[in-house]
């Protein structure tokens, strides 16, 4: 009985009948056994050497270099206007080769650059209404007048937003960077309606905000037509200074101007008193 019941090596006898188990080879068991995914290790990315054209690198994209890059622009854009004097435009006139819808788009093009470099914009809103009449130089002025607001506003988000939004930590700046930046084609409007304002100056505050593009075109193409056309009809009707069209252009400048500094000066008193 002990003889039935032993097991040798190659097989088990149960009633007499023997089976044989054969065992498993090595490779298998490998087949069988798998690695889970999430145990695989994934290759590891090639290390870059933090060499010196990698910290120039660094140093040339850092939030400050950009916006020195943008003073620079700014202050060679400026240089090339004292320069060049612009304001000879209204008394040499435009190339005698352009004309019509052709030389408003030039104008446009020439007034959009200019008014990123910090010429006047009442100087070319005359120049506008000189050149085209009315109609046209109201056109060219505003498409110009966006223009230049496009480039100032990208300008100032690409090289300089990085930079300055770490130091809006005073209570107004930070009052009015929430109020650009939550309502802004409302703050935009207003800013293109008020006087006295400057324009880069509103360009730049709003690249600075969380402000996005399509509310500060717009609301500056809205808010820029009024004053833009009482001067572009100004500049039109400069000839004939008696004329009802250019008293009511003045007019349209004149009371503007001092309803907003009738409006400053209370605001100057009242924080004042504060």
């Amino acid at each position: 009985m002990l003889a039935d019941a032993a097991t040798d090596s190659g097989g088990t006898r149960f009633g007499g009948t023997a089976t044989a188990t054969p065992q498993a080879p090595a490779t298998a068991l490998a087949a069988v056994v798998t690695v889970p995914a999430a145990m695989a290790v994934a290759p590891l990315p090639p290390v870059i050497p933090a060499g010196f054209a990698a910290r120039c690198t660094r140093a040339l994209l850092s939030p400050w270099s950009r916006l020195s890059l943008l003073l620079v622009l700014l202050a060679g854009a400026a240089s090339t206007v004292l320069l060049f004097h612009p304001q000879r435009l209204l008394s040499d006139g435009w190339p005698p080769q352009l004309g019509g819808a052709m030389a408003a788009l030039v104008f446009a093009a020439a007034y959009g650059l200019c008014s990123v470099a910090f010429v006047p914009r009442p100087l070319l809103n005359l120049a506008a209404g000189a050149l085209f009449g009315s109609q046209l130089g109201t056109g060219a002025a505003l498409a110009g007048t966006v223009l230049g607001a496009g480039i100032s506003f990208g300008l100032g988000r690409v090289l300089g937003q990085d930079a300055l939004r770490p130091l809006l930590r005073g209570r107004w700046l930070k009052a009015a960077d929430g109020q650009l930046s939550r309502h802004g084609f409302r703050s935009m409007l207003a800013a293109r309606l008020f006087p006295g304002l400057p324009f880069w100056g509103v360009n730049y505050c709003a690249a600075v905000s969380r402000m996005r593009w399509t509310p500060f075109l717009l609301a500056t193409a809205l808010g820029s037509i009024p004053n833009t056309a009482a001067y572009v009809v100004a500049g039109a009707r400069a000839s004939s200074p008696t004329s009802p069209a250019f008293l009511i252009a003045m007019a349209c400048i004149a009371l503007p101007a001092l309803g907003g500094a009738v409006v400053a000066w209370r605001k100057r008193h009242h924080l004042r008193a504060q």
